[in-house]
């Protein structure tokens, strides 16, 4: 008796890459059809090269500089002309006093403030070797380092030919720098207030940008839709629980940083919590913004990322704020983290008050406000 054994049927390899194209053509139709992904994935790495390629400095010049002229004499000006004149200062106030002087560096509108001494130049005269008064904003030590290392040989050299400038082996003054608000150069005391608003930003953008997306395609916002409820309450119902959320956060980074890496506080801890909610709702009303004009989850995680790209690179967190051009500091002002990191800083680093941030207190406002306008504009009564 014979047996029969069993013969595998030969798979039929034509039909198998035939059914694999059919898929791949799908997914080709599929992404096509899919804007916001195709756009994102020309986008991403189109700004990415873009911003490092010309926006990101690690060796800033042009950095905003403040100088207090205590005497108008021919030495005091031959000085302001050689700072003018290098690649490190941009002299964007000339004071007269020291409460400006102080103001200025408070509020960040300057990094450097250089102070020429009344009788500087009679002391230059005379050879006792004055001292030329130069503070510096410390909070970011990138920024800082490479223009204090500069300062005295730059100056130094343009006055060579001055005749106020007797001769002589030594240099005819000292340049006495005094770093302000982080002398230690410790980069914790810039990282840590940093990463407040870095990671508000991160999960404040998309807790909101799934929440109007997700009702969709669960279902529920047709519920929503057949309630007696406004746009403006939908909004304020799903951002309000995110307000106490981001808040929690906030406080733990905070109280983290202060017990751990010895950040200090030295402002307002009322003060940095208004202006940490202000922040906290700005980004919950972009987030929200998302939401509406996406399609689904995808397309609303995939704009949140493309705002928060620019905001780490833009805002001063990672790379000096004042070493970019003028175009990126531009973009950069447009974007929530950019104030909120120069409000939280100083604070928590300067002791500044709100008369020192109220240009970003008011920038926090006015973007929250053309979000919640959009937003409320974009929310649709009905769905398509």
């Amino acid at each position: 008796m014979t047996t029969l054994s069993a013969t595998p049927v030969p798979r039929a390899s034509g039909a198998f890459w035939r059914r694999t194209w059919a898929m791949l053509i799908k997914e080709f139709i599929q992404l096509k059809r899919d804007r916001v992904s195709f756009a994102m994935i020309v986008m991403i790495p189109l700004v990415q090269l873009l911003l490092f390629g010309y926006a990101i400095n690690t060796n800033p010049r042009h950095l905003p500089t403040a100088v207090l002229l205590q005497e108008q004499s021919d030495l005091g000006r031959s000085i302001l002309k050689a700072i003018q004149n290098t690649a490190y200062f941009d002299v964007t106030h000339i004071v007269h006093d020291e409460t400006e002087f102080d103001r200025l560096l408070a509020s960040s509108a300057v990094l450097f403030a250089i102070e020429i001494p009344a009788n500087f130049e009679r002391a230059v005269r005379r050879g006792d070797r004055p001292a030329l008064l130069v503070a510096v904003d410390a909070t970011d030590p990138v920024a800082a380092g490479s223009a204090m290392a500069a300062l005295g040989t730059l100056v130094q050299s343009a006055l060579l030919h001055d005749r106020a400038v007797p001769d002589g082996p030594g240099a005819p003054f000292e340049i006495r720098t005094h770093a302000r608000y982080n002398p230690a150069a410790n980069t914790s005391l810039n990282i840590v207030p940093g990463l407040v608003g870095t990671i508000l930003t991160m999960t404040m953008l998309i807790f909101t940008a799934l929440s109007v997306t997700r009702e969709i395609e669960r279902g529920t916002m047709e519920s929503l839709l057949a309630m007696p409820i406004t746009p403006v309450e939908i909004m304020l119902g799903k951002i309000v629980p995110y307000i106490i959320v981001g808040f929690v956060q906030a406080s733990l980074i905070i109280g983290l940083g202060i017990g751990l890496f010895g950040v200090p506080l030295l402002g307002s801890l009322l003060l940095l919590a208004l202006l940490s909610t202000l922040f906290i709702t700005t980004n919950l009303s972009v987030g929200y913004t998302f939401s509406t004009i996406a399609q689904n989850q995808l397309q609303a995680m995939q704009m949140s990322m493309m705002f928060f790209l620019p905001n780490i690179l833009l805002s001063g967190f990672m790379f000096p704020f004042a070493g970019m051009p003028a175009w990126a500091q531009w973009i950069g002002e447009l974007l929530p983290l950019t104030h909120y990191l120069r409000i939280v800083r100083g604070i928590m680093l300067k002791g500044a008050a709100l008369a020192d941030l109220r240009y970003d207190a008011l920038a926090l406002a006015g973007l929250m406000l053309v979000a919640m306008l959009i937003a409320i504009s974009r929310f649709r009564r009905t769905l398509d």
